[in-house]
């Protein structure tokens, strides 16, 4: 079996083709043949991805029925309350349903974070911070849908983990066998 954790940059397409739109894909940086991507991470969010050559660890990653946590790194606009961090972790209502309860709490920026390029934008009257959310679904941009809908909206979101799996020290767009 093969295994490789990735840290996938900002602007890269979570796939090894692209039809056409010359956007960057896995194959600009992973040159390992046979391994799929266990999961998605939006072309716009950075941080782990894991991928397998085992269908089985594949479907046990990716399918929301395993419950397989993942957490992950928001940079928000403002600076969440109490009462907007225990919506986070006890379940928000969006449009395709109440999200499964998880973790949610303040951090201060991650260490070791690389550069965005290109950076977000910067506000001076609006602060922004930090948060870690821990949930075990994998719902179309739900880490996103989820801070905008207690008024917290992403400026950047990297994913960390991935059930046992840490993104650690692993350098941006770099990539080891896990």
């Amino acid at each position: 079996m093969t295994l490789i954790l990735f840290n996938k940059p900002y602007n890269v397409l979570s796939q090894f083709t692209d039809e056409g739109s010359g956007k960057r894909t896995l194959k600009d940086f992973i040159p390992v043949p046979g391994v799929y991507p266990a999961g998605r991470l939006d072309y716009d969010s950075e941080g782990l991805l894991v991928l397998t050559d085992d269908g089985p660890l594949q479907a046990r990653i990716s399918n929301p029925k395993h419950k397989v946590e993942k957490t992950y790194w928001a940079q928000v606009e403002g600076l969440p309350d109490a009462a907007a961090l225990r919506t986070l972790a006890s379940g928000v209502d969006l449009k395709d349903g109440r999200t499964r309860p998880g973790k949610a709490s303040v951090i201060p920026e991650p260490d070791g974070l690389w550069p965005r390029d290109p950076p977000i934008r910067f506000r001076k009257s609006v602060p922004d911070s930090w948060i870690e959310l821990t949930i075990s679904e994998g719902r179309n941009r739900q880490v996103r849908r989820m801070t905008a809908a207690v008024g917290h909206p992403t400026l950047r979101l990297i994913r960390a983990r991935i059930g046992d799996w840490k993104l650690g020290n692993l350098a941006l767009g770099d990539w080891r066998n896990g």
